[in-house]
């Protein structure tokens, strides 16, 4: 199984990053891995992520899994479970924080064949990752915290 991870401490509440994390229409402001997401960011609904490492290509998924301000599972891939990506979000709050973790694996009958046309995601898991903190932190010390 292909899966790639990151983590960071953020210092912001978890619902302000919550906050960030579902506004779908506005992740090309802060997020510089992706063109656009389309769709509505809630449970059972389906978003359509533009990825730059991508150019030209759409990634429908849906959202399998939603716990406000805690977790959130992104899921797509081809019918019968013959190849499934699933991405997950998590927030755990810790000392003056948020530890906030991302991962996406692979699965399925056809993921060796699969996975190995799918670049090295690790550079924008961190670059995600990065660039969720500034936005986060950014917001609460405008809000003088």
């Amino acid at each position: 199984m292909k899966s790639f991870s990151v983590s960071i401490r953020i210092s912001a509440r978890p619902e302000e990053i919550w906050a960030i994390l579902t506004d779908a229409a506005d992740y090309p402001s802060w997020n510089p891995t992706v063109e656009k997401v389309e769709g509505r960011i809630a449970p059972g609904q389906r978003v359509t992520v533009h990825a730059k490492i991508s150019p030209g290509r759409a990634f429908p998924l849906s959202v399998t899994e939603f716990v406000p301000a805690k977790r959130m599972v992104w899921t797509g891939g081809l019918p019968f479970g013959l190849f499934t990506g699933e991405r997950t979000f998590e927030l755990t709050p810790s000392e003056g924080g948020v530890e906030f973790s991302m991962r996406e694996a692979f699965r399925g009958l056809l993921s060796p064949l699969i996975t190995r046309s799918i670049p090295d995601l690790q550079p924008s898991f961190e670059a995600f990752a990065a660039a969720l903190k500034r936005r986060a932190e950014g917001l609460a010390s405008s809000k003088g915290r």
